[in-house]
């Protein structure tokens, strides 16, 4: 049922960004002979040096009023209360000489390199199921996530996708893949038609070429994205 997560371990931070990169060129149909294996292996490098930890915060700690609520997530700031504000101001130390340009280059590229960048969430409850659930639903696959702790259940791509619909009158959305597997759930946090909206664009723009004069075929959009009867 949907895919199955594997967990590697690198010994040394080239072997991690050599494997991330391929995997992210084999994600766009791309091989390590394309030039832009090594743009991305230094993308990753850069980013992986953001959060080594510097020598000494450049800023002491105690001259200083910060709420790290401003700055990191609950979920995260539980963990490590009691450093959260040094982990801060050492972070900072590894980017304060930047010019601003580079720090929102640096930020993006860090927002980007996030797990659950491009996804969006949605509150949902599963047929079946008696608690709220997360939908995340990417530019590729659809996912089924934790509400508590936003770790992913079960993942689907759009390749595996044979049909979706919507039933307006239970308001229920259902999912049809490949293995005849459908999967049922009510939307509690937006109308549903906003998620059939969101996996028809993202069909419909998968289904595009990168040909830039290639015309816009509005049927089909309103055809893969409308839900309403």
């Amino acid at each position: 049922e949907g895919m199955t997560d594997m967990y590697f371990r690198f010994t040394t931070e080239q072997q991690y960004s050599n494997w991330l990169a391929a995997c992210r060129l084999a994600a766009k149909g791309k091989t390590l002979a394309d030039p832009s294996f090594e743009m991305e292996v230094n993308a990753i490098k850069a980013f992986l040096s953001m959060q080594a930890p510097a020598t000494a915060p450049a800023i002491n700690p105690a001259s200083i009023e910060m709420n790290p609520d401003d700055y990191v997530a609950p979920r995260f700031s539980r963990k490590i209360k009691s450093k959260v504000r040094q982990k801060i101001l050492e972070s900072h130390a590894n980017v304060k000489d930047l010019n601003l340009l580079e720090a929102k280059m640096n930020f993006i590229r860090a927002w980007q390199s996030l797990p659950e960048y491009g996804v969006s969430l949605f509150v949902v409850r599963f047929h079946g199921e008696r608690k709220d659930e997360l939908l995340g639903v990417a530019s590729n696959r659809v996912m089924r996530m934790s509400l508590q702790t936003g770790d992913h259940i079960k993942t689907w791509r759009y390749s595996t996708m044979k049909a979706w619909n919507v039933n307006w009158e239970t308001r229920h959305m259902m999912i049809q893949f490949e293995d005849d597997k459908n999967v049922i759930f009510q939307c509690l946090s937006a109308d549903c038609k906003v998620i059939h909206e969101f996996i028809g664009g993202y069909i419909f723009l998968s289904m595009r070429s990168k040909n830039s004069n290639q015309q816009l075929n509005a049927e089909l959009f309103h055809k893969l994205t409308g839900g309403w009867n």
